[in-house]
Formats: structure tokens, C-alpha cells, sequence
């Protein structure tokens, strides 16, 4: 058996996520609590009670969705199961590097919080949007994106999740002229998204910018298992690598699709989505429904988990 765990992203945080987690383990309460320590503020307050308003906001998102998915692997880990391999979307790639030993928890949660505030003061609110495109093949996704985008108003693909699925991201005004012309083009739906930033566009250029500058100060290292990066779908394991590519992640489209692929490809056969939420594990039915994918997030979804890939 070949196990990668996925560590979910932006959209799947939920005011109440890892609390029992945090009631009955003392190792996800002393996480918890290292990552209010570290913030400064009270991450678990806006997880365990929001108010939603605020968990939503993306400075926020992060660290909680971060915290609440190592949380998981943490739990998993002291039940006997790890990965062999690790992959994250979008804000989950730090997840898999704290999982996979490249990156300390305390910098990744400090990372990401900055990481979300550099994202959203890049493109001002309202001005710059995100859509899902539902049943157009991707490169005809591109293709239109290309002939609406301009300079002053660019869009393009960004998220390649699953067969049928492709997000789209840019300034607002040209995300609306290209759901119009895919829809055109036979897309089935193309929906636009309650965010609050283009994230993933060339329009987060000046976020990456300044998170370069945050990554230069901390510590990465080699990891112990690979990590399959967002912006090129290969196995990554050294830190110059990693670094670099946490930059380019910010303003570049994520390969997810690709990504679980590429670890099908290099033979595995298992999937463990850890932390909040099942968007992961649905992208997987449609990848490759024949590769086993459980979801783990709370106690009992977590004791799913075990059993069904220790065979129990």
C-alpha cells in the first residue's frame, strides 16, 4: 500500500473544525495553542466559534484551515498512519511541508497568515474575481481566456481540479466577459465564486513579491517524504526547490489534476484527505474512482480512516 495524503485548501474551513480533536488529544491542543501563541491573536476562538464573518476572511482561512489539517495528520500519525507522499492545494501545500518535515508548524502558520493578507491587499475588493467552469475540455478554457483577456483587465485558467472542473480567476469585469463566451463555447455552468481575491491570477504578483520576501527569513528543509508541488506536479524534496516554488505557487495556476496523476502514476493507492472538508476526495472520484479515497476531519471520520487502511 501507497499512501498520499492531500491537505485540502481555501473554501473548506467551518467555524467548529478539530474541536473534539482539541478536546480529547493533548498533542492537537498544544498545536492549538501554538499557533495562537505564535499569531499573537486567537486562531481557535474564530475556529471553534467564529463568527463565520471572520473565519471567511482570507488572512484568517489560512491559518485556521492550516491548523485544523496538521491537526488531522497529527491525530492520524499517532494512530500508525502516514504517507509515503504528501500534496496540498493551494494553501494545503504548506500542510503537506509541515508533514513532510520541510517546514515547522509555527513558521507555516505565520506564513500563511501573512501569505493571506499580502493575497488580498494585492487586488482591491470587488475588483478582482474567481469562476468555476464546469464541462469545457482546458484548453478550450484557455483558449477563450486568452482572446477576453487584456493589460488592464487579464483572466485566466488557474485551478485545473478534476476532468470537468477548472477554476478561472482575474479581474472581475473579464471573469464575467469569459463566463459569457464559455458558456458560448459549451461550457455547462460557469459560476462565479464568493472570494475575495483572484487568487492564483498574474494579478497576485505583488502578493508573491512580498512573500518572498516572508519564505527568505525562515527556516526550509529537505523533506522526508516527497511532496508533489501546485505549479509543476512533481515530486519536490529539496528545500531550494520548495522555496521557490511557494513563490511561484502564489501567482501561478494550480496542477491539481496532474498532480494526483502523477502519484497514481508512480503507484499510489490510497488517498487520505486530512483536514476539513471533502472537496479532495470528490476531485479524486473523478480523477480516478478506482483509487480507495477516505476523508479524515473530525474523531470519528478520523477512526473511518484508520480502520479502513489498516484493514480492520
Amino acid at each position: 500500500m501507497k499512501i498520499a495524503f492531500l491537505f485540502p485548501g481555501q473554501g473548506s474551513q467551518k467555524v467548529g473544525m478539530v474541536h473534539d480533536l482539541y478536546e480529547k488529544y493533548d498533542s492537537v491542543k498544544r498545536l492549538v495553542e501554538e499557533a495562537d501563541d505564535t499569531l499573537g491573536f486567537s486562531i481557535s476562538q474564530m475556529m471553534f466559534e467564529g463568527p463565520d464573518s471572520e473565519l471567511m476572511k482570507t488572512e484568517f482561512t489560512q491559518p485556521a484551515i492550516l491548523t485544523a489539517s496538521v491537526a488531522v495528520w497529527q491525530v492520524l500519525k499517532e494512530k500508525g498512519v502516514e504517507p509515503d507522499i504528501a500534496a496540498g492545494h493551494s494553501l494545503g501545500e504548506y500542510s503537506a511541508l509541515v508533514a513532510a518535515g520541510a517546514l515547522s508548524f509555527a513558521d507555516a502558520v505565520k506564513t500563511v497568515h501573512l501569505r493571506g493578507r499580502f493575497m488580498q491587499e494585492a487586488v482591491p475588493l470587488g475588483e478582482g474575481g474567481m469562476a468555476a467552469v464546469i464541462g469545457l475540455a482546458p484548453e478550450k478554457i484557455v483558449e477563450v481566456c486568452e482572446t477576453v483577456s487584456t493589460d488592464a483587465a487579464p483572466v485566466q485558467a488557474v485551478n485545473f481540479n478534476c476532468p470537468g472542473q477548472v477554476v478561472i480567476a482575474g479581474a472581475t469585469k473579464a471573469v464575467e466577459k469569459a463566463c459569457e463566451e464559455l458558456k458560448k463555447a459549451g461550457a455547462r455552468r460557469a459560476i462565479m465564486l464568493k472570494v475575495s481575491a483572484p487568487f492564483h491570477s498574474t494579478l497576485m504578483e505583488p502578493a508573491a513579491a512580498r512573500l518572498k520576501e516572508v519564505l527568505d527569513t525562515i527556516a526550509i528543509h529537505d523533506t522526508k517524504i516527497p511532496v508533489v508541488a501546485n505549479v509543476n506536479a512533481k515530486e519536490e524534496t529539496k528545500a531550494d526547490d520548495i522555496r521557490r516554488n511557494l513563490v511561484d505557487q502564489a501567482a501561478h495556476p494550480v496542477h491539481w489534476e496532474e498532480s494526483i496523476r502523477s502519484m497514481i502514476a508512480g503507484g499510489v493507492d490510497h488517498t487520505v484527505e486530512a483536514g476539513p472538508g471533502t472537496v479532495l476526495s470528490g476531485f479524486m472520484r473523478k480523477i480516478d474512482r478506482k483509487v480507495p479515497s477516505v476523508h479524515a476531519e473530525d474523531e470519528a471520520t478520523v477512526e473511518e480512516a484508520v480502520k479502513s487502511l489498516k484493514g480492520e
